[in-house]
């Protein structure tokens, strides 16, 4: 069956850190968001792989990520 999780990407000095939003343990890091990207599918495939040797339940995906805007004033203001 097929489940889908949700990645998110974070620009860092060494290029990208990912994880997953549903699955916080599935981490990873690549110099670019392509890097990034395919070494967090083989983590999350890895992670599939443990869990299942171990027995333990593997956390749903299908979530659903929404970004809401706000307008925030400068607070960062010269004195």
């Amino acid at each position: 069956m097929l489940h889908n999780f949700t990645a998110k990407y974070t620009k860092i000095n060494a290029g990208y850190m990912g994880q997953l939003i549903e699955w916080p343990d599935v981490i990873t890091e690549g110099k670019d968001i392509e890097e990034c990207r395919a070494m967090l599918r083989d983590a999350l495939n890895e992670m599939v792989l443990a869990y299942q040797m171990q027995n333990q339940e593997i956390p749903l995906g299908n979530s659903l990520i929404e970004q809401l805007p706000v307008e925030i004033d400068d607070v960062c203001q010269a004195a």
